[in-house]
């Protein structure tokens, strides 16, 4: 039974349950270097949270991020970014790999981080899959995948995966596919990459959204983009969130789209 509420249909009383104990939630963004619009699907993501009801603060520790602030070692709390009411940024490039134990852990940086953001929420933590193994240890998590239209960012986001599922053992993921209005063709990224997870690595793509960069910011979040947001919250998947189409059942590793 989940910890947030005794009725897997009430996700709002999950919800509810949650932010009044103040308990943290961390979502793992898997950056993606073949992935052009990062920003606009952390921002996306960010605001499908503030929408919920929560306060993301998104802890930027990929490549391709900002340098973090020269004081973060000294006053971690004062490098956080308000950004608005709902959401908070901390620049953080480099700095999973700067706080490693004699392990090559950085957990304790990531508890850091929580010690330092009371007022979150929710903390997305966005980094690649080896900086992710360093900064999530044991936590219970379900990575969120990022990918563009072209294959190149397929193999990268499956090769991320495969990654965290061999050395963090986790076999459940979520999914966002960055376009420009071409949903046909986010969908069938989605369905080839849940199909190889589902054939080779024997994981589950729980639930995914497309982020259409030609839709403005202040337009509400998809039922899809909103879905995946409330789950990462509460842990309550929808039943039937999501599964490959039937003609991509079953087929080969190919990651091709052709």
């Amino acid at each position: 039974m989940n910890a947030f509420t005794s009725s897997p249909s009430d996700q709002a009383d999950g919800l509810r349950r949650l932010f009044s104990g103040q308990q943290v939630q961390i979502v793992p963004v898997v950056a993606n270097p073949h992935v052009d619009m990062a920003a606009v699907m952390l921002e996306r993501l960010s605001l499908a949270f503030a929408e919920l009801g929560a306060h993301a603060l998104v802890l930027d520790a990929a490549d391709s991020s900002p340098l973090p602030n020269e004081l973060i070692d000294m006053d971690l709390p004062s490098c956080i970014e308000r950004l608005g009411d709902s959401v908070s940024y901390l620049a953080a490039r480099g700095l999973p790999r700067r706080h490693v134990n004699s392990r090559g852990s950085s957990e304790a940086w990531l508890a850091a981080v929580e010690q330092a953001a009371p007022f979150a929420h929710v903390i997305i933590v966005h980094a690649e899959a080896r900086d992710l193994c360093r900064l999530l240890g044991a936590r219970e998590v379900c990575p969120v995948l990022m990918a563009g239209l072209e294959s190149v960012s397929l193999t990268e986001a499956y090769a991320a995966m495969k990654l965290l599922s061999q050395r963090l053992g986790l076999m459940a993921f979520d999914l966002l596919v960055g376009m420009a209005s071409r949903p046909r063709r986010a969908e069938r990224v989605a369905d080839r990459l849940s199909s190889c997870a589902d054939n080779f690595l024997a994981a589950a793509m729980r639930n995914w959204a497309a982020v259409d960069r030609d839709i403005a910011l202040n337009k509400p979040a998809s039922p899809e983009l909103s879905q995946l947001a409330e789950d990462q919250l509460t842990g309550l998947a929808a039943p039937s969130s999501f599964a490959p189409s039937p003609a991509l059942a079953g087929q080969g590793a190919s990651l091709s789209l052709d």
